[in-house]
């Protein structure tokens, strides 16, 4: 199904993120992937945040990394139909965002680039707090974190999903996640000191414990990525 909507337990998830999330005070900029379900759940958990008027942008760079009908966006002309009445900023997305070809291709090097670029854009503003609500294979990308990438495993080995390749082309695979986030869960992370160019992130410390999670080493974090995205400029199916 293209750009599917949240479902009704989806929603009633945002809703029970709104309750628990306790940092609704301190938020001063919420930013959304441009997909239906993220647009929705962003108004859905963050509701405190958006009646009192915090700015809030759709950015197509943290949209999904892939190119299956259910990760691809819909063109510019529907989102403005569907969301043109509610509080979302829709002028950073270009028409050309939902193509998934260029800049906006579903392989590794487009985007990386593509979250390298979101984060300069979120170090650039002068919010101190902000609020990214994206996809969980995206957020890897995006907070350069493989923590919990156990779960890409399963068909993600080479030999098994090139059989299934050729023999399910456009087949969804159960057994693969594709992502170390669960659903409506949250995170916290802070800007690198000193890295400028590829505006890195780290995440708190208070986020770890919250999940108790040991922080990995640089080289560990490497290792992580390397094994995520061994396959080079193949189409993900993340």
């Amino acid at each position: 199904m293209p750009d599917p909507p949240l479902t009704p337990f989806g929603e009633q998830q945002c809703r029970d993120l709104c309750d628990r999330f306790p940092f609704h005070s301190s938020i001063g900029l919420l930013v959304s992937s441009p997909l239906r379900r993220t647009i929705q759940t962003t108004l859905h958990a963050f509701e405190p945040e958006v009646s009192r008027g915090v700015k809030y942008f759709a950015l197509p760079e943290v949209q999904e990394t892939s190119d299956l009908p259910c990760d691809t966006g819909s063109n510019l002309s529907v989102l403005k139909e569907d969301f043109g009445n509610r509080p979302v900023d829709l002028s950073l997305i270009p028409e050309d965002w939902d193509t998934k070809k260029g800049k906006w291709a579903a392989d590794h090097v487009a985007v990386e680039a593509r979250c390298r670029e979101a984060r300069r854009w979120l170090k650039s503003r002068d919010e101190e707090h902000v609020v990214v609500v994206s996809h969980g294979g995206l957020l890897h990308y995006l907070t350069e974190d493989w923590t919990g990438s156990g779960k890409f495993q399963g068909t993600r080995r080479p030999f098994l999903r090139r059989v299934r390749k050729m023999l399910f082309p456009n087949a969804y695979d159960p057994w693969y996640t594709g992502t170390g986030w669960e659903n409506v869960e949250f995170r916290s992370y802070h800007f690198v000191e000193g890295d400028e160019g590829n505006a890195s992130l780290e995440e708190t410390e208070e986020s770890r414990r919250r999940r108790s999670e040991k922080p990995l080493t640089k080289e560990e974090k490497t290792q992580l990525r390397e094994t995520v995205t061994k396959d080079g400029g193949e189409p993900l199916e993340i």
